[in-house]
């Protein structure tokens, strides 16, 4: 089963509504640090968050990263971040104090209860081609009394959203799906590219692919050599089983199709969904990569030959490479309707998406022997979505913060 479902989220939430009023209050009297910026993300120290934190830190900010676990704190202080438990007295304090709030998921990166009146830097973990927050009804949805319970939920999420100050957006095409999934004005959502996808642009590329093909041997504990490597990505189906999960036959065709390419297949299943994708029998050709492994696989996409997911941003990711993308939605019909796309599937796949794993085994088969179709094809997308490819978005995101706490000075402000 799922680990996480909006419907179960959601019910949480309505539990915390004392914790949140009670927060409220002590944020209304708590002056904030003028020099004080605190950090999270629901996946550890990974993604935009630590991307523009290094920027932030090479500035000379005061900075913490609120961490959620030992493991995450042991990453801190392997990377010499100043950090403190996120569910701790002192995550409390140091999230009531911070001027400033850097989060890539929701505000349950940091401490939940203390972020009223902060500049709040939302970085959100990819360009959307799956509806999100207020654009799909999932986000709100009630497991009881949805006809009550939705709209209220609803309200309470435009209301969340409307505190972000910074929504930093890949291009004018993603900046409106941003503003409307946010309920947020042009001015929150500025065109600056994303931090997260920094590493995918800075230097150059056979360096990048060096860097990420030794680290990928390191973590898979096997030399690469000159061995292909494709990743498989499914997205999170809302707390619904995944619909991709291969059965015994269709693992036999993959560990086929491998062997005959000489490839590994890593499996990279969305952390909070549901599936088994272990092969019934023991194999080298496929490996797992989940989100326990490495919480951040963007900086090792310029090692990879390939790419197969259905509605993940590992799509537009992976333009900037580029790569390959083999698109396999066997649930295309039902996803649509149920979750909702920014835009045509097609417009993003193509006419003929892989609907079952023969489908994908096929392309893929065809995209290793000759990737020049597919790697146009992502490069089309990158045009489209990626107004920046220059290694520098973390610092524009950093200027933009910057420039937010001059035009908008908290009257509750005090000094470090």
């Amino acid at each position: 089963m799922a680990s996480f479902s909006f419907g179960a989220g959601n019910a949480r939430k309505l539990r915390r509504i004392p914790l949140y009023v009670a927060g409220r209050l002590v944020t209304a009297v708590v002056p904030r640090s003028r020099g004080e910026w605190v950090f999270g993300c629901a996946v550890g120290l990974a993604d935009g968050a630590l991307a523009l934190h290094a920027v932030a830190a090479a500035h000379g900010e005061h900075t913490t990263w609120l961490v959620a676990d030992a493991d995450q704190a042991r990453e801190a202080e392997r990377l010499g971040i100043r950090w403190v438990r996120r569910d701790s007295a002192a995550g409390f304090w140091r999230t009531a104090r911070a001027r400033v709030i850097v989060v890539t998921h929701g505000f349950g990166d940091v401490q939940r209860y203390a972020t009223t009146g902060a500049v709040i830097v939302q970085l959100w973990h990819g360009i959307p081609l799956k509806r999100i927050g207020l654009d799909s009804a999932e986000t709100t949805r009630s497991p009881v009394l949805p006809g009550v319970l939705s709209p209220v939920l609803r309200t309470l999420y435009r209301r969340a959203t409307r505190r972000i100050s910074l929504l930093p957006a890949a291009s004018h095409l993603v900046r409106g799906r941003l503003e409307s999934a946010f309920s947020l004005t042009d001015e929150r959502v500025p065109v600056t590219g994303e931090p997260r996808v920094d590493v995918l642009s800075a230097g150059d590329a056979e360096s990048r692919r060096r860097v990420a093909r030794e680290r990928l041997a390191h973590l898979l504990g096997m030399p690469l050599g000159e061995r292909r490597v494709v990743l498989y990505a499914p997205t999170w189906r809302d707390g619904e089983p995944d619909p991709a999960v291969p059965d015994a036959g269709e693992w036999e065709r993959i560990g086929a199709t491998l062997d005959a390419a000489d490839a590994l297949l890593l499996v990279r299943s969305h952390p909070l969904g549901a599936g088994d994708y272990r092969p019934p029998r023991d194999t080298d050709r496929i490996a797992d990569l989940g989100s326990d492994r490495v919480a951040d696989v963007t900086p090792l996409l310029p090692g990879l030959d390939a790419l197969i997911t259905d509605y993940s941003s590992l799509a537009f990711d992976a333009s900037l490479v580029p790569l390959p993308v083999v698109f396999f939605a066997p649930d295309l019909e039902a996803y649509t309707a149920r979750r909702g796309l920014y835009g045509r599937y097609a417009d993003v796949a193509g006419t003929d998406p892989a609907r079952s794993w023969g489908e994908a085994l096929t392309q893929l088969d065809a995209v290793l022997a000759d990737p020049t179709a597919a790697l146009a094809a992502s490069r089309e997308r990158s045009a489209r979505v990626h107004a920046h490819r220059d290694g520098r978005n973390a610092e524009r995101v950093y200027r933009a913060v910057r420039a937010r706490l001059r035009s908008a000075p908290s009257r509750k402000d005090d000094r470090p």
